[in-house]
């Protein structure tokens, strides 16, 4: 049976629509068709038909005339619930905005990807608030994560709708979000690959924010090429500058602080299978202590985390007042959290972060990192939604291994390596140190062949 079109990947697809073997309005009507027909009905939030089939029409008048934008005309993507779409409110997840008023203009980064060709489909499912890295949502329900065969599994938030959209083939790329793993928490848990650029890389104009000095963006796709084409588009440019090196002689560091902790069997096994086989073709791995990790955590305990005391300055007003009823109890009760964190305290959390980024860039010493995204495949949903103490202590390991990165300002991507328990996908988180984006999908091209063998 032939691949529908929202189950390949970007080059996949651009190679028919560049060709003229696909027309952009018969694939754009294909995937509007995949998602309205698709059994889990909670992983868009919202369709933008109208607007998908006009850029569409505008997307192959141009290919007809010869006047391609490049190799993403025509291709359609689906935004997170937080980024602003002309015409509509932006919901982030949450029904107490639903009757806000529309955005008078696309977000800066919906716009510059529109320049570049890609069609807006809709908006996915989310993380209310964008609080939580689970992905349950109680206003527009869980999206299921599509490999979930024996009962309905979590597809990891905050990017949920994103991850579950890619990953059951509806789209073959989704724009999402990463404060504490938003990216690369769904890609890991639903088998895909995600990218998260560090932080400021992209226009930030338009996107409901979580936390000014965590807030990142990135896609969600199927392979490291995808996301570089979709990287290069989102900086403006025509094509990248981002080359595949040779895998022989990569350093990479396995840091042997707190990121096994607890992990599954399963997850770890995954992990150091994949370690092997990239050993094998001479990636040289160094396993170190980061007693920088343990730090991190400390602090958080000491002071209160970093998002929580940004999510509450964010979020004050609403939660003083009656809105504070209509939100999720549990991103309630975690944003409150913030309320305990002074001024004094928030001036310490600053400083204290500039000085382990430092420690942990000569830790590092312009190495690459590895590690599993995840220490732990995705869990089911119902106990989660009826136990909030478990609900807590999950969303704490989950969360875990990814925040590491966006508290050190890294960039990283999760790439499939592998299965885990009842046959749940398992994510190689590989990271950099901020700005050294290129470096990074540089390595992910070059080793991801490798490491998606074990999926």
């Amino acid at each position: 049976m032939a691949k529908s079109y929202g189950a390949m990947s970007i080059a996949q697809l651009s190679v028919l629509i560049q060709s003229g073997e696909a027309d952009p309005v018969a694939v754009t009507e294909s995937m509007l068709s995949g998602i309205k027909s698709y059994p889990d009905q909670t992983i868009f939030i919202s369709l933008t038909e109208e607007r998908a089939l006009g850029e569409a029409k505008a997307s192959a008048a141009r290919l007809k005339q010869g006047r391609s934008l490049g190799v993403l005309d025509g291709i359609p993507i689906a935004w997170k619930d937080l980024f602003d779409i002309e015409g509509m409110p932006t919901t982030a997840g949450s029904t107490v905005l639903a009757d806000g008023p529309p955005a008078k203009s696309d977000a800066a980064i919906v716009t510059t990807l529109k320049q570049a060709g890609m069609i807006a489909l809709g908006r996915t499912n989310m993380s209310e608030f964008a609080f939580s890295g689970l992905g349950i949502n109680p206003h527009y329900g869980t999206p299921k994560n599509p490999h979930g065969k024996d009962q309905p599994r979590i597809p990891g938030g905050s990017s949920s709708g994103a991850g579950a959209a890619v990953a059951a083939g509806l789209v073959p790329v989704a724009m999402g979000t990463d404060t504490g793993g938003s990216v690369r928490i769904p890609a890991a848990l639903n088998g895909i690959t995600g990218y998260k650029a560090t932080r400021g890389r992209y226009a930030m104009g338009g996107v409901f924010p979580l936390s000014g000095n965590l807030d990142s963006l990135g896609p969600l796709c199927r392979t490291v090429q995808d996301a570089v084409w979709v990287d290069a588009a989102m900086r403006g440019r025509t094509s990248s500058e981002i080359t595949r090196r040779p895998i022989e002689g990569l350093e990479v560091v396995i840091p042997e602080s707190m990121v096994f902790d607890g992990a599954e069997p399963g997850v770890v096994a995954a992990f150091e299978a994949t370690v092997e086989r990239l050993s094998r073709r001479g990636v040289r791995f160094t396993r170190i202590e980061m007693p920088v990790f343990d730090e991190i955590f400390a602090l958080m305990a000491r002071y209160g985390a970093l998002v929580t005391a940004e999510a509450f300055a964010l979020h004050r007003e609403r939660l003083a007042g009656p809105e504070a009823a209509r939100m999720d109890h549990r991103v309630v009760m975690r944003t409150r959290l913030g309320e305990r964190t002074s001024m004094a305290d928030y001036i310490a959390i600053l400083a204290e972060r500039r000085r382990l980024i430092a420690e942990s860039e000569v830790l590092i010493a312009g190495r690459l990192l590895a590690f599993p995204a995840v220490a732990h495949v995705a869990p089911p949903i119902a106990p989660l939604e009826a136990d909030d103490e478990l609900f807590v202590s999950v969303n704490g390991k989950t969360l875990r291994n990814t925040l590491i990165g966006n508290f050190l300002d890294w960039c990283g991507v999760s790439m499939p390596c592998g299965r885990g328990d009842a046959e749940m996908p398992v994510g190689f988180l590989l990271s950099a140190p901020a700005n050294c984006d290129e470096e990074l999908l540089s390595a992910a091209l070059a080793i991801e062949p490798a490491v998606q063998e074990g999926f």
